[in-house]
């Protein structure tokens, strides 16, 4: 089984959703790839943080979610708020080379709990470099741009599912939850799924599927 979950690092709701994504797939053998997904692509403009938006959206939602959740987060001060294409060609980089996940994790965490300008290559390499990376070879691979075609691969993906939100979780490559989920809401489309697999296998003949 296998779960994608559209994201972007400046969307504290994508940081938010980890928890309750781990929780519902806890003792199941489920696949979970984090995708791209760019709120606002450049040159749109991006958000200021002491703006009234922002202001008010954290502390009416993010920041009493976020207390109900127990998890640790702030609306960082780097403003205008970071384009987030340049982080996602670092993903590239980290997913061929086996640390996709961490990277991920390290990014929301970079901007959501360090306040970290995840827009500024220096940063980026920084961070590469605590997980694991080779950094030179990764502020290269940035520079160069030669991960911008598989970027721009997965935004067309995300055009083609009608991807308007984020997070969006589609599971199974077709049962699609938006927002933060309820743990027993994946739940149930795991059960479901679960159920129609082992119906599936119950039903085949002897010659097979």
């Amino acid at each position: 089984m296998k779960i994608q979950i559209w994201s972007d690092y400046v969307c504290p709701f994508c940081l938010l959703a980890k928890r309750p994504i781990q929780e519902a797939v806890a003792g199941r053998d489920v696949e979970i790839e984090w995708m791209p997904f760019e709120l606002r692509p450049e040159p749109v403009p991006t958000l200021e943080p002491e703006g009234a938006y922002l202001q008010n959206i954290w502390n009416q939602t993010i920041y009493p979610m976020a207390e109900r959740m127990g998890v640790d987060i702030r609306l960082p001060d780097v403003s205008p708020q970071p384009y987030t294409r340049l982080a996602f060609e670092g993903y590239q980089y980290a997913k061929e080379h086996g640390d996709a996940e961490a990277y991920n994790d390290r990014l929301l965490r970079a901007f959501f709990e360090d306040g970290l300008d995840i827009g500024d290559l220096d940063v980026l390499t920084g961070l590469a470099a605590g997980l694991g990376l080779d950094a030179p070879e990764f502020r290269a691979a940035l520079l160069d741009g030669r991960y911008g075609q598989a970027h721009q691969a997965a935004l067309r993906q995300a055009h083609d599912l009608q991807i308007r939100s984020v997070p969006t979780i589609i599971v199974d490559g077709a049962h699609r939850i938006e927002g933060v989920p309820r743990p027993g809401a994946l739940r149930e489309v795991l059960d479901k799924l679960d159920k129609l697999e082992a119906s599936v296998k119950t039903s085949c003949g002897v010659e097979g599927c």
